[in-house]
């Protein structure tokens, strides 16, 4: 679970650019969108014919808006019109398996929902989908589900949809048509689709690694693929046509496995589609984003989105690496390559370096265009210092010729990557002394020598095989990169995006009447706490990691409805203009229109955040909660906390008692206490309610500012 902590937001230009003009819910009962946008154009550009020109798209089947280029002081004119949410800069957002559902406690045996699964719709959008995979195979399949009212596009290598594949679009609103065709050329979106609810396929495996039955979180449910994404990124615009067309299309849920940096919440164009989602019953998972754990890191914040973060799960792919002068290491990667010599010739980076200006990059740390061809070729490269995840050093070395790469990296080993070239991470102890070897003389003349070969094991990092996509590589560069596969093995929030989603639809097949809020209670208040000691680890970790199958019977549910996100909306400082945009309908409503929202947070959310004004303040605050028994009908809750040194937890009541199934019930948490370490920044605790059969946790941060 994240919280809105911070925004950080990137500044717009002074020239000519797309403008997303956001204008809340679909009004009714009043003339068409397409002249409302035209005659809004008019009035901030003043030419009817460049306004006209300067549209790209409007939207209307969700919710209601636009995009055009416009020039700031154009874009400033319609933030000031009567209508308008907001007006905002399009921004192009980035892209952030055999053994991990069993890993979450979801083997293949689990109890399932067959026929509610298959009339289930769940919305993807990414990069599209290659649907020849055996993963969206349609035998067996009927129809589509009845409610469905979605297209399918076609276009290259994209022949149509199937039973299983029920609707595919494209939306390249600025560009064109460059790409007419919702076929992934990626992969991205064929991994996350058959994650969330790929077939069962059995001896799925890259090149012999992590073997086993690759399948989705839901494998009877239906996939519809939103194209927003392309090589560059995933354009506002973009996301915006893909949720306003998936909404009304009649989806059951959305994955989106896509982030940059926190904006306002109608200045984003993932919060205001995840937003009208919501109200529509849809709940959407969204990536947190892979640049953390460090503070202002997460994204996708609004608390209506299922914030997905990564963890590792119990197995590592290993790769062995041996020195000529017998010294052997072991570093971290998906190695699918079979040396052909039994050793190769060992340089480093700063060895073979092309330039001494390190102005353009440094040869140490294999930067691209650093290395001399002469130097490299032939040889295994030595990398230092680097981010612990690929950052090039592959291709630089590749492109001069090189076997492979070795890269020592600070941090803690924890995921495998894949490369172009064979390589592997190592931590830095061990690459000292691999630099060590390397630049040490004996006398005698010979040249370094290293080999490097891979192997699995378990009790590490990584997440697991999913569907890749046959018209790409592996790693997506083809011009080192020659190898096509069916399943290929992903890490990040990209890849545990889609394994929240498929848990959450797993979850609504049991319970299709509940709320999507419901949901994600279930999923949260269920999950298993993240057994990690660093300073930030309550706050990195969430509420830890989800069981599906336990999820099923959570005992008590922390609901929320519009009603509630608009009480919380008003207590953030909304006005009720945009209140009633947002809300729609004849009756215009306003903040007044709403009880005001109590506690501290004014929300009825599964976890408690407190954020201190200064360093130095006490922290007080009062959380409101209210659950709802969907346990067993007559039973006692009794409440059990947790805390930290400094900080005093107060829950009243301590017992609550329920008489039938679906009764409220609420009680109140008071945290009060204070900071004691001077360079501690965070303090934790978690309450859980049990009636000895179910287990209802949810967990207190405190923050404060350094």
């Amino acid at each position: 679970v994240v919280d809105n902590l911070f925004f950080c937001i990137p500044l717009a230009g002074n020239g000519e650019q797309p403008y997303i003009v956001y204008m809340g819910a679909l009004p009714e009962g009043q003339k068409t969108l397409l002249e409302e946008h035209n005659n809004l154009l008019l009035e901030a550009i003043g030419d009817e014919k460049m306004a006209r020109d300067h549209k790209i798209h409007s939207y209307g089947r969700s919710f209601n808006g636009f995009v055009a280029r416009l020039f700031p002081h154009e874009a400033t004119i319609l933030s000031g019109k009567e209508g308008i949410v907001s007006v905002f800069p399009n921004r192009v957002n980035q892209l952030l398996t055999t053994r991990s559902w069993d890993f979450l406690g979801m083997p293949e045996t689990s109890k399932r929902n067959h026929q509610v699964e298959s009339n289930l719709i769940i919305g993807v959008l990414d990069t599209g989908v290659y649907p020849d995979s055996p993963s969206f195979d349609d035998k067996g399949y009927g129809p589509p589900p009845s409610k469905w009212k979605g297209k399918c596009e076609k276009g290259v290598n994209f022949t149509g949809c199937n039973n299983k594949v029920i609707g595919a679009r494209y939306f390249n609103l600025e560009n064109g048509p460059q790409d007419p065709t919702p076929v992934d050329q990626i992969g991205h979106g064929t991994h996350t689709s058959s994650t969330a609810v790929g077939n069962s396929v059995i001896g799925a495996s890259l090149y012999g690694l992590a073997k086993g039955t690759a399948r989705g979180g839901v494998p009877s449910a239906r996939l519809a693929m939103y194209k927003v994404c392309y090589e560059m990124g995933c354009s506002d615009m973009d996301i915006l046509a893909g949720f306003d067309n998936a909404i009304a299309d009649g989806v059951d849920l959305i994955s989106l496995s896509v982030g940059g940096m926190s904006r306002p919440f109608f200045e984003d164009s993932i919060a205001i589609g995840t937003f009208h989602a919501v109200k529509k019953g849809i709940l959407t998972a969204c990536a947190a984003g892979n640049s953390g754990p460090d503070i202002c890191t997460v994204e996708n914040v609004a608390p209506w989105i299922m914030t997905v973060a990564a963890s590792s799960i119990d197995r590592q792919f290993e790769t062995d690496v041996k020195l000529g002068n017998g010294m052997k290491t072991t570093g971290i990667s998906i190695n699918t390559f079979t040396p052909k010599k039994k050793m190769y010739p060992l340089t480093s980076g700063a060895q073979a370096a092309n330039i001494s200006d390190e102005r353009f990059g440094s040869a140490s740390i294999c930067d691209i265009g650093t290395l001399s061809e002469s130097k490299v070729n032939g040889k295994m490269v030595y990398c230092m210092g680097t981010i612990g995840r690929p950052d090039g050093q592959d291709l630089a070395v590749g492109d001069d010729g090189g076997i492979g790469a070795i890269i020592s990296v600070e941090e803690e080993l924890d995921t495998a990557f894949t490369f172009a070239i064979p390589a592997t991470f190592i931590d830095a102890k061990a690459g000292k002394k691999i630099d060590q070897y390397i630049n040490t003389t004996n006398g005698d003349g010979d040249e370094r020598l290293v080999t490097a070969t891979t192997t699995m094991a378990s009790g590490g990092g990584g997440d697991g095989g999913g569907d890749a996509d046959e018209l790409t590589t592996v790693t997506g560069y083809t011009d080192l990169d020659k190898r096509h596969v069916k399943y290929s093995i992903e890490s990040g929030t990209s890849m545990a995006t889609p394994h929240a989603a498929g848990a959450a639809a797993y979850v609504k097949t049991f319970h299709p009447t509940w709320s999507p809020a419901a949901i994600k209670s279930a999923l949260m208040t269920t999950a298993k706490p993240m057994k990690i000691k660093p300073i930030g680890a309550a706050l990195a970790s969430g509420s830890g990691q989800i069981n599906p199958t336990k999820a099923l019977h959570p005992g008590l549910i922390y609901d929320l409805d519009m009603t509630s996100y608009i009480q919380y909306l008003c207590k953030e400082g909304y006005n009720s203009t945009t209140i009633a945009l947002l809300t729609g309908g004849k009756k215009r409503y306003n903040c007044s229109s709403f009880k005001p929202a109590q506690g501290s947070d004014g929300l009825n959310y599964p976890s408690m955040h407190i954020q201190l004004d200064s360093p130095n303040s006490d922290i007080s605050a009062v959380f409101y909660r209210t659950v709802t028994n969907v346990g067993l009908a007559k039973s006692v809750y009794k409440v059990k906390v947790k805390t930290h040194k400094g900080l005093s937890v107060s829950v009243i009541p301590e017992t609550l008692t329920f008489d039938r199934l679906y009764q409220k019930k609420s009680y109140k948490v008071v945290v009060k206490g204070k900071f004691i370490e001077d360079n501690s920044w965070m303090l934790s605790a978690s309450i859980a309610w049990s009636d000895t059969k179910h287990f209802v946790k949810s967990p207190i941060l405190v923050y404060r500012p350094l």
